[in-house]
């Protein structure tokens, strides 16, 4: 997959010397499984979600598998709070130098069907403690002049015709946000990985309503991480797992950067000029 802002960035440092990983949405799926494999890469790990009691369970285990020192910090990342002290967590605990910024959550129905309240809680969980976890590690890692953030965002922030517009949007914003990011943290040496997962297999399909028997084939959720990672190791700032083809990103790229000399025009394109 091609890198496309080319920044020198010390992966090495987070690989020879594993750094403490705070991971998000750590007492399952996604999150549990990054859980596992940062574990058995020897990093200490902070695990945040609401779900104390799996969180829990899931630290005994890896303690005992692998040795690593596991703290439990509760939150629910939809309260301003507990975001609140996630981002403080992260800003002064300087062994901290990986965020997994993993917790969202789906909504089922159409735009129109869903209720306004959900869709609050909705783009604050995906969107705004995602930015605001972001930038309190950014700030940190940043100064020190090295760290990784790994944002999870969807393959639905670039298909608006899966009509998920609510999800896509969020997910979207995820996509955008870390590609900024790379441009701005990567001179600084802070590498931005975004991950864009298509349709995995987790408890996020039952929790935004779904009818498990009526869902596709889905990527298994170890298939996914174990991906999202190889491209985390190869320093790709954006990662599609289900994508076979890497020209095609490529392309994506390439088309809509060709765009950009046009966006500084200071007159509308003929087409629009009488």
């Amino acid at each position: 997959m091609m890198i496309v802002m080319n920044v020198d960035v010390n992966l090495s440092e987070c690989n020879a010397m594993p750094a403490k990983t705070l991971i998000t949405g750590a007492s399952t799926g996604i999150g549990a499984t990054y859980a596992d494999r940062f574990a058995r890469r020897g990093h200490d790990l902070v695990l945040v979600a609401r779900d104390t009691a799996r969180m829990e369970a899931l630290a005994t285990r890896l303690r005992a598998d692998t040795g690593v020192a596991i703290d439990i910090l509760p939150a629910d990342l939809t309260q301003d709070a507990d975001i609140a002290r996630v981002e403080a967590r992260l800003r002064e605990d300087g062994d901290i130098g990986i965020l997994v910024n993993n917790a969202g959550a789906g909504l089922s129905g159409s735009f129109a069907e869903q209720i306004s309240a959900e869709i609050t809680r909705l783009i604050t969980l995906n969107t705004t403690s995602l930015a605001r976890l972001a930038h309190a590690a950014a700030t940190r890692f940043a100064r020190q002049g090295q760290g990784a953030i790994i944002n999870i965002a969807s393959v639905v922030g670039l298909v608006p015709e899966f009509g998920m517009s609510a999800y896509g949007a969020t997910k979207a914003f995820a996509i955008f946000l870390s590609q900024g990011l790379a441009f701005e943290l990567g001179p600084k040496g802070v590498f931005v990985q975004a991950v864009l997962p298509a349709a995995t297999r987790t408890e996020l399909w039952a929790r935004a309503g779904a009818d498990p028997a009526a869902l596709p084939p889905m990527m298994d959720v170890n298939d996914l991480v174990d991906a999202a990672l190889a491209g985390f190791d190869a320093g790709e700032a954006i990662t599609i797992p289900a994508l076979s083809d890497a020209a095609m990103w490529d392309a994506y790229q390439a088309a809509r950067q060709a765009m950009l000399p046009d966006f500084s025009n200071t007159q509308p394109a003929a087409r629009y000029r009488a």
